[in-house]
């Protein structure tokens, strides 16, 4: 009797969008297991990341390799990002004419607030700053550009959410894990609320306890994706009092001028 063909891992499930390839998602999987503050990782640490079976990350890990996606570190087993992963980012930074638009405008705010003032996008469950400013009174905040925060409880995912279109926020909805959806549908609540009473979205203690901040979504237009501007700091520097009623029109303005400032560039020829 002829064997039977097994099922190969990469081959998309029944019922899946058709067009979904599963083994190029698998991989990306892989790249986004690092982590900021960790330079190496075990397929192992990488397994219990993505939930793959160790094989089959050993041999994504050996093909994102041999394409320099990764870099293997033969003495410890392990494996760093490699300079592919970089070329892609930076030409995506090049061409976000978004950050130096809209850097002066973020580093006047944060001047004006002693807070950090960001501009960030949403990564799959999580927001990515994509260009940061630090007041004088908050340069001892961990966080930088590529800095990675929660979608559920930081202002700057919330204000995402008021922000993007309905389609799209139904689709992250229903590609979270079920015990996510009514977590993440409380948040959008939450999120189109604090927008109706303060025409932004709120964190005070949230994302963390000792943390306040307030963002504001915008679509940035030019192809690119809803974008948000925050504006936080620790909250014993900026109170809920502080930043709704003194930074808030401040982050308003800012955004309106961004707005402005990107519909102009678009304009622009060539």
């Amino acid at each position: 009797m002829p064997r039977r063909r097994a099922t190969p891992p990469e081959t998309d499930t029944p019922g899946a969008d058709r067009h979904f390839v599963t083994a190029l998602a698998r991989g990306l999987e892989v790249l986004g297991c690092f982590r900021r503050g960790e330079a190496l990782l075990g397929n192992q640490d990488i397994a219990s990341r993505t939930g793959l079976p160790k094989s089959t990350v050993s041999r994504l890990t050996h093909t994102l390799t041999e394409l320099g996606y990764l870099h293997y570190v033969p003495e410890l087993g392990r494996y760093r990002l490699g300079m592919a992963v970089l070329s892609l980012g930076s030409a995506m930074l090049t061409g976000l004419d978004i950050r130096r638009l809209a850097r002066p405008l973020l580093q006047a705010l944060a001047t004006e607030t002693r807070s950090i003032v960001a501009l960030g996008a949403r990564d799959r469950m999580r927001m990515i700053y994509l260009e940061l400013a630090r007041g004088d009174a908050a340069v001892a905040v961990n966080l930088e550009a590529g800095s990675r925060i929660s979608l559920a409880t930081s202002a700057m995912g919330r204000a995402w959410l008021a922000a993007c279109p309905p389609a799209q926020r139904e689709a992250l909805l229903r590609g979270a894990a079920p015990e996510a959806q009514a977590r993440l549908r409380a948040t959008l609540e939450r999120a189109l609320a604090e927008q109706a009473e303060y025409g932004c979205c709120c964190s005070f203690g949230d994302w963390q306890e000792d943390v306040n901040a307030i963002a504001l979504g915008f679509d940035p237009g030019g192809g690119l994706p809803p974008m948000v501007v925050n504006c936080g700091a620790p909250s014993f520097l900026v109170s809920p009092e502080y930043l709704l009623q003194e930074a808030r029109p401040r982050l308003q303005g800012l955004v309106r001028k961004l707005s402005h400032c990107m519909d102009l560039a678009a304009a622009l020829p060539g």
